[in-house]
């Protein structure tokens, strides 16, 4: 005899209904039934989340940015503009040739060769935008900038996930990188977001040992910034180590390949400067003499970190010392957390280039973004915090890495 509706048990299904059948009355039936689209929307926010949590770190930043321009009655375009801006805008509308007579280097002075100081990967990159309608040399610049930066993000995100084995480690360290002291200049029509997407890539198909893709990230790099010596260091002792080491390496003509590409975009550019200077050594001696940036062993930093620290400077000179002493501190702490030696030995090469140069102080906290696995172990930690923790954490490094950028730009009468 059938139990009446009365007497069936509330807590047990009806395996007989249709409703049942159908999953309408139990949350795992909908579960089950909704899955796939559960699963697609999943997927979907996962593909996204990169690129969403770096715009919004840099749509804050443009929101401190304004805020301080207009505190200072400044135009928020003119800042973004503003310094190197202004010559890569230049030689991307021009050429070298027709770059503004107008402009000069660090100490005032110009000749023809004074654009050779910098690199022309990245004006080939805003001429490519440029040709969009209505965009302009200096919209194409901010956008190119802002697509390859969205372009490094997806590459720390997996390389977040390859170290630290979850979607957290990569979405905090996208974050980090976003909110970096200086990062105010991955909007700008400045250089730093191409080396660094091409940077990271480039370091993924090493731990990955996808060495076509090493060698042409890396040979494209060379044409970008000088710290792509770095890069070159890296990619190249890697593919020699894996030659050695696998046998499934030296029977692969890539590893090689990786070994010639490498540095090929880099020697291509410094052998141009040489035959328009005609000195062998043409691209450092413009940096020496136009912008007083010479390896010296890191004297000058020195220097000019005790001096900081120690004396009446200001409130830039300061903090900027400081950031200087933390890269330092987190160069050791990825060595205590075994972050991979390509990314270690890459931060730490940039270090080197950077710190041990002279030229402009106000520039060093800038010319460390490149140094981006140094953020691994600090991502590395506050994804093993609770969110009462890792939230405020990361909130603090987002002010006060926007802050500086656009006190930089607004408040700070000088380059950077």
């Amino acid at each position: 005899m059938s139990p009446s509706p009365e007497t069936v048990d509330p807590r047990r299904p009806d395996t007989g209904s249709a409703s049942a059948a159908h999953g309408k009355q139990w949350p795992l039936g909908r579960l089950l039934r909704d899955r796939p689209a559960l699963l697609g929307h999943h997927r979907g926010a996962v593909l996204l989340a990169p690129g969403v949590v770096y715009l919004a770190v840099r749509f804050f930043g443009l929101l401190v940015l304004s805020w301080m321009s207009a505190a200072n009655d400044q135009s928020v375009l003119g800042n973004l503009r503003a310094w190197d801006a202004q010559w890569y805008l230049e030689i991307a509308a021009n050429g070298y040739g027709g770059v503004d007579p107008s402009m000069v280097d660090g100490f005032g002075n110009r000749s023809s060769e004074t654009p050779l100081a910098f690199f022309p990967g990245y004006p080939l990159l805003i001429r490519l935008f440029a040709v969009t309608p209505g965009l302009g040399t200096s919209g194409a610049g901010i956008t190119a900038s802002l697509v390859a930066g969205v372009v490094c993000a997806y590459g720390l995100a997996r390389l977040g996930r390859r170290i630290g084995g979850s979607h957290r480690v990569g979405l905090l360290f996208v974050a980090l990188f976003a909110a970096a002291p200086m990062s105010v200049v991955l909007m700008m029509p400045y250089s730093e977001a191409m080396f660094c997407a091409l940077s990271v890539w480039a370091l993924i198909g090493v731990l990955e040992r996808r060495w076509l893709q090493a060698g042409l990230c890396c040979a494209a790099a060379g044409l970008v910034r000088p710290t792509a010596a770095a890069l070159i260091a890296v990619v190249g002792l890697a593919a020699l180590i894996a030659v050695f080491r696998r046998a499934e390496a030296r029977r692969s003509p890539y590893p090689w390949l990786a070994m010639v590409l490498a540095p090929s975009g880099m020697l291509a550019y410094l052998g141009w400067v040489a035959m328009r200077t005609g000195d062998l050594n043409g691209y450092f001696e413009l940096q020496r003499r136009g912008w007083s940036s010479a390896f010296d062993g890191g004297v000058a930093t020195l220097k000019f970190v005790l001096e900081a620290l120690s004396t009446e400077k200001s409130v830039l000179e300061t903090f900027t010392a400081w950031v200087v002493l933390a890269a330092v501190v987190l160069m050791v702490l990825c060595l205590r957390h075994r972050i991979p030696w390509p990314l270690v030995l890459f931060a730490f090469l940039v270090l080197v280039v950077d710190l041990g140069s002279d030229g402009l102080m106000y520039s060093k906290v800038r010319l460390l973004l490149p140094a981006f696995p140094l953020l691994l172990p600090v991502a590395l930690g506050l994804a093993n915090r609770r969110a009462t923790t890792a939230v405020p954490v990361t909130a603090l490094f987002l002010c006060f890495g926007t802050w500086f950028g656009a006190y930089s730009l607004t408040a700070w009468s000088y380059a950077m």
